[in-house]
């Protein structure tokens, strides 16, 4: 096992699913289909974005065995694909019509430049960090949050690694409050991959800094970094994203040993290098110049090894590797990986259409990720067949929940997308992920506390007070499906110590149903705290609800500051 340095310093529609075969390129002329230049004298950008109208589907079994359509619009009868000029010919001779979007294609096939006045950032894409600045903004967290974050070195790239360059470390930004002792339930996030998708790897840093900017005054925030642990990988492809800043559509890592030393087809599909079922089912390619390359061997590319070594190493082994048996209800930890484009939140398996042995408590969760971000929740197949995947081995060697989020639509996203729309969307989706990563496979059946309402948020201390509050109890938010809803049964609170700590034993207190009686699948619930007694300093009340089926929720919390001065602001506050 590699030892790890510690460093200090809206359901969619069919019509916009991208990638959804699990499809690939061959080497030149395999299979019949068109040739791929393998030299450094192809130019990367002598592309065209297409709309290519099928005569037709049973032809795009002959497409997906060379490429990966951006995306299918099912009604109007099209894929939306980059080609090169022999592709293009192929595609005609195989009865396709071709329509170039010829704005997509100037965008895409001409190498990226700086804006007017722009300093940071990806040329042309200033929202987006590059690797080197990511890196630094991992730096900078650290160093000013040393009790927040620390930094893993976990391996290297494939240039520093064997490329002879100086290519760069695998990062992990690990975010918890190391003041209070473990064990403490995981939630390990990837992005970029695929180098060519440029907002994954942002969002999961923005993640990281919206955690680190709101321990303190966010109540929800703070407990979560005192009681979980969030691992981020924000850039799991630094290589290849190297390549993908200048414009090309890179998707692999760079190792030159497969295709042409120096052509802009080389690498493996680091997501198809994963050992569990790994080259198993057709869900990758043998040709090395193809998009979906699984590499010569299962794990043969550092960065993967990297991944696997580290993830095996926080989260335990719960499951034998079978397709039957399932991981213990009460299994902690949450993976994600974090990719563009489709709008999907999906879950294993991708090697198979059968269902996982964890196939209810995992569709929970991931229906419950998709109610934030209004994506379309469903298994990894609805991609096509893959293998060699992480969520599949994260979920198939580990037990560990696994999911794959596929936000926005395009692999350079323009900036006005992500910051208005992927951003918002997404956060409260990773925000979810991560505190339920103490039981997600349990947690995400019973019902949310939302809405919170609270007076006296800051008293006077041996003041004869009492706090009033409320919440909504919601055990209704779920996208893509019907989850099983039941009745409010219950509602409680419990000041400074939540319910999941074993060391003392925290009293729950009782809240009561608004309007009377527990009735309803959504319920406003009151509760009430005689302050009197609190002690000066801060102090958390978590809330939490349980449905008719006996499923607790997450909890959901505020602070309440008793101080000495006599001096006081009283308002009441509402929050989500």
């Amino acid at each position: 096992m590699k030892r790890f340095v510690l460093l200090s310093t809206v359901a969619l529609p069919l019509l916009l699913i991208a990638g959804l075969f699990a499809m690939y390129r061959p080497v030149a002329g395999s299979d019949g289909a068109p040739d791929l230049p393998d030299s450094a004298t192809a130019d990367p950008f002598a592309i065209e974005i297409v709309r290519a109208y099928y005569p037709d589907e049973s032809v795009l079994a002959e497409v997906r065995r060379w490429t990966e359509p951006w995306s299918w619009d099912r009604e109007a009868g099209y894929i939306l694909l980059d080609v090169t000029g022999s592709e293009r010919l192929w595609l005609e001779e195989l009865g396709f019509r071709l329509e170039v979007d010829e704005a997509l294609t100037a965008r895409y096939s001409q190498p990226n430049e700086y804006l007017p006045g722009q300093g940071n950032g990806i040329p042309g894409y200033a929202c987006y960090r590059t690797v080197e600045e990511t890196f630094t903004t991992i730096d900078d967290i650290v160093s000013n949050h040393p009790q927040l974050a620390s930094l893993i070195d976990i391996g290297d790239s494939w240039v520093k690694a064997e490329g002879g360059g100086p290519g760069y470390d695998m990062l992990v930004l690990k975010l918890t409050n190391s003041a209070i002792a473990g064990p403490k339930p995981i939630l390990f996030s990837m992005s970029s991959v695929h180098a060519r998708e440029y907002a994954p790897a942002e969002l999961n840093t923005r993640f990281a800094e919206y955690l680190i900017n709101n321990y303190g005054s966010d109540a929800d925030v703070t407990w979560l970094l005192d009681y979980h642990e969030i691992h981020l990988l924000l850039q799991a492809n630094p290589d290849g994203r190297k390549m993908a800043e200048s414009g090309i559509l890179w998707r692999k890592n760079t190792n030159e040993n497969y295709c042409s030393p120096t052509s802009t087809n080389r690498g493996a599909d680091l997501n198809r290098n994963f050992p569990f079922q790994w080259d198993c089912c057709g869900g990758s390619s043998n040709s090395a110049c193809s998009l979906t390359y699984h590499g010569p061997t299962p794990e043969s590319e550092p960065e993967v090894q990297a991944i696997t070594d580290y993830v095996s190493s926080i989260f335990a082994d719960v499951r034998p590797d079978d397709f039957v048996t399932p991981a213990p209800i009460t299994t902690t930890g949450v993976f994600l990986d974090l990719h563009s484009f489709s709008q999907l939140v999906i879950w294993p398996w991708g090697h198979q259409t059968a269902l996982p042995p964890n196939s209810q408590e995992i569709t929970t969760l991931g229906r419950k990720m998709a109610y934030f971000n209004n994506y379309l929740a469903a298994q990894a197949t609805v991609l096509g067949i893959t293998d060699g995947t992480t969520d599949d081995f994260a979920y198939g060697t580990l037990g560990v929940a696994a999911y794959t989020i596929e936000m926005g639509t395009e692999f350079f996203q323009q900036c006005s997308v992500f910051e208005n729309t992927i951003v918002p969307a997404n956060m409260p989706s990773l925000l979810y992920a991560a505190k339920s990563a103490r039981a997600p496979y349990m947690l995400p059946a019973g019902p949310e506390a939302i809405d919170l309402s609270h007076q006296l948020l800051t008293i006077p201390v041996g003041t004869s007070a009492t706090i009033t509050f409320s919440a909504t109890l919601d055990d209704t938010r779920y996208s893509s499906g019907s989850e099983p809803v039941q009745n409010i049964a219950a509602a409680e609170f419990y000041i400074d110590t939540p319910p999941w700590i074993t060391a003392t034993t925290p009293l729950p207190i009782a809240m009561t149903p608004a309007d009377g009686n527990f009735d309803s699948s959504v319920e406003v619930v009151n509760g009430s705290l005689d302050a009197s007694g609190l002690a000066l300093g801060r102090h958390s009340v978590f809330i939490r609800g349980q449905d008719a089926a006996g499923n607790w929720g997450i909890v959901a919390a505020f602070f309440v500051d008793v101080v000495e001065t006599e001096s006081l602001y009283l308002p009441l506050v509402t929050h989500p």
